[in-house]
């Protein structure tokens, strides 16, 4: 506790200084050795100060050279508005510009800024083609049997010991793998509502998502979403009688970033069970974290088994491998009926790949590499945005994920701007396919999972050139 107590004080300092300009852009900060010596603390407790600026994008590691302070500019950038959707549920889908957008996945002729998924060249593509292979030696018949409706084995143990970092404590039986996210949280909507319910969303919102819940019959009541701590909790209480079902995504939201404070989880979860309404958890960037430890999932503090869980390595590891799984909670034999009804059963041979890998050390390195890789990404978008898009620019600061939220001057529309980024072979993804209402329009989400290169700066410039143009 003392320890905790020192590296929460120490940290604080040392960004104090950072933010009234006492230690300088660019100006080397003492070792974790010295920095140990100098305040009594553990070698780890003063990496632990280092990782947590790190967090806050306020230093930067250099190999073999130490930590410096960050280029601070961007901080100077505002943060887009809380949205402001209406009340009176909507849907009026941009099915058009989605379509459009959502057709140049796989065109590697293109910059896909859009794509919200890590780039192949961030994932540990060699070791899992060898896992593919072992897959199919290791499993009877050479994985060509149907697995159990559960799923399979190694894949939910996996899951479940890794459950115990986000204080989830999960047992292999409380989980049944899917085919990807998006179908557990399909699974999860099936079972729980009919047409006519309504659905409460955050705003903005995954298309998919909005998508789906319309495909369903829903009615979407979208909920004011603030950039940084996510849904107002008190607004969010009012709405309780009209709502049905309720779909979040508290860690790192897409396409805002932000990470739900512990305190909001644990109120949102006690509100909707004392209403009796159904918590679908989506869970997809919660390892994606930037700061020093794996945060909480609502999850963590359901007690009765009224949340339902969903996660996926769509994310994380491998996008077109299509491993999910839900943990259902009280709700596991509807979701095992239409599990049965809708696919019987996954693909044996990637999800063993999949556990395997999980089990392995490789997993872990793999993705200390992809959050310093995605954080350091989102240092050089902002750094890029502030130099080279048009004045009036507000950004998000996403404490995790993949994707970065611009809000633009009023005036520039970017659907247009997606038009003439297009003929320059860049791809991304307009504010509107974010909501089912009339709003969003000067916004847009960018994906932060490409590899950082020159030329990638150059089409950032590009971009608020044209955005300029406007």
């Amino acid at each position: 506790m003392k320890e905790d107590f020192l590296y929460n004080r120490i940290a604080q300092n040392i960004a104090n200084k950072i933010k009234t300009g006492v230690l300088k852009t660019g100006e080397k900060l003492p070792s974790v050795r010295i920095l140990s010596k100098e305040h009594g603390i553990s070698i780890n407790t003063s990496k632990k100060v280092f990782l947590e600026l790190e967090s806050q994008s306020l230093i930067q590691s250099k190999p073999q050279s130490g930590y410096f302070v960050s280029p601070l500019h961007y901080l100077k950038l505002p943060l887009p508005e809380t949205s402001k959707p209406s009340l009176v549920a909507d849907n009026r889908e941009p099915n058009e510009l989605i379509d459009r957008v959502y057709s140049n996945m796989g065109n590697h002729e293109l910059t896909l800024f859009s794509i919200g998924v890590p780039s192949g060249n961030l994932l540990p593509l060699a070791k899992l083609k060898k896992e593919i292979v072992l897959a199919t030696r290791s499993l009877k018949d050479g994985g060509t049997e149907y697995e159990s409706l559960l799923g399979n084995l190694k894949l939910r143990r996996m899951i479940a010991v890794r459950s115990l970092a986000w204080g989830g404590a999960l047992k292999e039986t409380d989980l049944i793998t899917t085919n990807g996210c998006m179908n557990s949280i399909a699974l999860c909507l099936m079972a729980l509502t009919k047409p006519g319910d309504t659905i409460a969303l955050e705003s903005p919102c995954y298309p998919g998502i909005l998508q789906l819940a319309v495909s369903m019959g829903l009615k979407v009541l979208e909920v004011a979403t603030h950039p940084v701590s996510g849904i107002d909790i008190d607004a969010f209480e009012q709405l309780l009688p009209e709502i049905n079902i309720c779909l979040l995504v508290p860690n790192f939201n897409t396409p805002l970033g932000y990470c739900m404070s512990d305190e909001n989880k644990k109120r949102i979860v006690t509100l909707l069970e004392k209403y009796n309404i159904p918590l679908i958890e989506d869970d997809t960037y919660g390892d994606l974290y930037f700061g020093t430890e794996r945060p909480k999932c609502c999850k963590s503090f359901d007690t009765t088994g009224n949340v339902l869980w969903c996660s996926s390595v769509s994310k994380t590891l491998a996008p077109g491998y299509r491993a999910g799984w839900v943990a259902p909670g009280k709700y596991k034999d509807q979701i095992i009926k239409l599990k049965l009804i809708h696919s019987i059963s996954s693909s044996a041979i990637i999800h063993e790949a999949v556990g395997n890998f999980l089990m392995t050390g490789r997993h872990d390195n793999h993705l200390r590499r992809l959050r310093k890789t995605l954080q350091q990404n989102y240092q050089h978008y902002a750094l890029a945005i502030v130099e080279y898009f048009p004045l009036g620019t507000k950004i998000s600061r996403p404490q995790g994920g993949l994707t970065l939220w611009i809000e633009f001057p009023v005036e520039i529309d970017t659907t247009e701007l997606y038009n003439h980024a297009l003929k320059n072979k860049i791809s991304i993804a307009p504010g509107r396919m974010f909501s089912l209402q009339n709003q969003f329009q000067n916004c847009m989400r960018l994906c932060m999972g490409l590899p950082w290169t020159e030329d990638l700066k150059l089409k950032l410039k590009q971009l608020g050139n044209l955005a300029k143009m406007i």
